[in-house]
């Protein structure tokens, strides 16, 4: 693998871009209709790609994946420097909070919250 972009299905592609801006702290490094993208490091962009698009690109061959509105449909696991400033900035910018920055058994000190189109947002830290 050179690269790995993970595509996030989106209800309303300039609100959820607003939101990750929010919370990533930075500018897309593609924003066309249809398909926004945010570089994470040299090798992985998370992407948001609006429901419609993908219903259209694929038609009928999977299910619309509106449906699954309110039910989480994705983790995103990010390590981060001070991820308890990831975590407030999530919530200010309208993420549901599911679980402050806590020491999880695994070796890793982790909070969780949700975006408006149900993704689990995890931003996590190792225990030192």
């Amino acid at each position: 693998m050179t690269k790995i972009h993970f595509i996030l299905y989106v209800k309303d592609q300039a609100h959820s871009t607003e939101f990750y801006m929010r919370v990533l702290g930075r500018q897309p490094s593609l924003n066309v209709p249809g398909m926004t993208e945010f570089a994470l490091s040299e090798n992985s962009v998370l992407g948001l790609m609006p429901e419609a698009g993908i219903k259209r690109l694929l038609g009928s061959r999977l299910p619309d994946p509106a449906r699954a509105n309110g039910i989480p449909r994705s983790e995103i696991y990010l390590f981060v420097e001070n991820p308890s400033t990831y975590f407030r900035r999530a919530l200010e910018a309208g993420a549901t909070g599911l679980s402050p920055l806590t020491d999880r058994d695994w070796g890793d000190r982790v909070a969780y919250c949700l975006d408006s189109d149900g993704h689990m947002l995890a931003f996590a830290e190792k225990i030192e």
